[in-house]
């Protein structure tokens, strides 16, 4: 049955400018139709809605779902399909009907859906309810149906408990949906369909893409498992990997700071079987925003399984920020096994001055979009008497921002140098690092407009 379900999701769906979220990758695969024989109840929607060319381009969809299934069941077209499985239709509008029980005759099936005509309500009960009717219990087979529709239930009882009934059973629902005039509702196909609904459901707005998406499902229903998988995943730009866990099955690496490789040698080769794999990523540009997390994800099979991962996307809220001088560049190391101790070459570090520095980050609170700001920090240092002495003073105009409204700015990096032989904060002068009291003035204000002022003590 190749590969069945495939997803991708992500932990949270908001993070801070620099915050991080776990990623899942997941895979199921079936075996081989020919050697898991699959009995399959396909499900028309024939109600009033689907008149015109929605009804043609239905019937030419399921015609080719019939000779995709009936070929690979033994390799050839010879108008049976072979295996051990079969094909039964169900169609309905206002009640549904069994159209045909589970047959292998293709001219049989096909001759049931060109019969087909439109008129009435939407009655999806009745539709799960004659579809689950068509299996029989004693038999082995894996149990499918396939549900396509183009509207809301207009008549009959509620399918959901149906729909539940017949996955609690065992039995795989795929539903395909077409924005027809009264409006699909995505979430109840999702509620109706076997999980993950990513690979469960497909919607399309256009009948005309109708055959095409009957034949993607015929194709991954009807191929085996799966052989030599690889899943390339290349991240946004503004996303980069920082840690990537084992997976459930198979191999992965990172191959740069966006991209990764996960390879599996095989999947649901003799049995149904899921794999998945877990890394973790952070946020890495200074913009705000709903940003999809991965530019391309790209799988690849020796069975060519169709396999389209979802496409999550995180909001990041990174504010406004201004860097007046530049920050340090973060150098990253890691400890490994059991070692008491290790040895981190971090580069050259170009002496700035004698003393310690004390590096400040500030907010301006509420700064409007359009407007300059004038910024000034004053740094003192406090006596045991509490006379103060200045160490520093930094000044600096922010750039105005375009945010829609008036955002809080953080400014980062301001950095003092803090000679040891100007000490007055009355520490004890024999220790090697005293306690020095410090006290920051922040003053800033629009340019050419009033002015507001804080302060606050730091320690250092």
């Amino acid at each position: 049955m190749g590969v069945t379900n495939s997803n991708k999701v992500v932990s949270v769906d908001q993070i801070s400018c620099d915050g991080t979220l776990k990623v899942t990758l997941a895979l199921t695969a079936a075996p081989d139709i020919t050697t898991n024989p699959t009995d399959i109840a396909l499900v028309l929607d024939r109600s009033g809605s689907m008149t015109g060319t929605p009804l043609a381009n239905m019937k030419a969809g399921a015609k080719t779902f019939i000779d995709i299934i009936e070929e690979a069941t033994d390799g050839v077209k010879d108008g049976v399909i072979g295996s051990g499985s079969h094909i039964g239709i169900v169609s309905f509008a206002s009640t549904a009907t069994t159209d045909t029980q589970m047959i292998t005759s293709v001219a049989t099936l096909k001759a049931s859906v060109d019969a087909l005509s439109a008129g009435g309500n939407t009655n999806h009960a009745d539709a799960f309810t004659k579809a689950i009717a068509l299996f029989d219990p004693a038999s082995t087979n894996q149990k499918v149906i396939v549900m396509f529709t183009d509207g809301n239930t207009t008549t009959g009882a509620p399918p959901a408990p149906v729909a539940a009934a017949a996955r609690a059973a065992g039995i795989i629902i795929y539903c395909i949906g077409l924005v027809g005039s009264d409006g699909v509702d995505v979430n109840t196909l999702d509620d109706w369909a076997t999980d993950p609904s990513s690979s469960h459901v497909a919607i399309t707005p256009d009948d005309a893409k109708l055959e095409e998406l009957f034949a993607e499902l015929a194709a991954n229903i009807s191929n085996p498992g799966a052989t030599n998988i690889v899943i390339d995943e290349f991240l946004n730009d503004d996303f980069t990997i920082t840690s990537l866990s084992s997976p459930t099955k198979g191999t992965a690496m990172k191959l740069n700071d966006q991209t990764l490789q996960w390879r599996i040698p095989e999947l649901g080769v003799t049995a149904s079987e899921g794999a998945s794999l877990e890394f973790f990523i952070q946020h890495t540009a200074q913009t705000s925003g709903d940003k999809k997390v991965n530019a391309s994800i790209q799988y690849s099979d020796d069975e060519g399984n169709i396999v389209i991962f979802p496409d999550p996307s995180v909001s990041v809220d990174c504010g406004v920020v201004v860097n007046p001088e530049d920050c340090p560049v973060p150098i990253d190391f890691e400890t490994v096994g059991c070692s008491d101790t290790i040895l981190v070459d971090l580069g050259d570090s170009y002496l700035e001055s004698l003393g310690r520095i004390v590096q400040m980050d500030v907010t301006v609170k509420n700064v409007c979009p359009g407007k300059r700001v004038a910024l000034a920090v004053i740094l003192t240092e406090v006596d045991e008497h509490g006379l103060e002495y200045q160490r520093g003073m930094k000044a600096m105009t922010l750039p105005a921002h375009d945010e829609p409204t008036c955002r809080d700015v953080l400014v980062k990096c301001i950095k003092f140098v803090l000679p040891e032989d100007l000490d007055v904060s009355g520490g004890d002068t024999q220790s090697l690092c005293p306690t020095r009291n410090l006290k920051a003035r922040v003053i800033s204000h629009y340019v050419d407009t009033d002015f507001r002022c804080c302060e606050g003590i730091l320690t250092v």
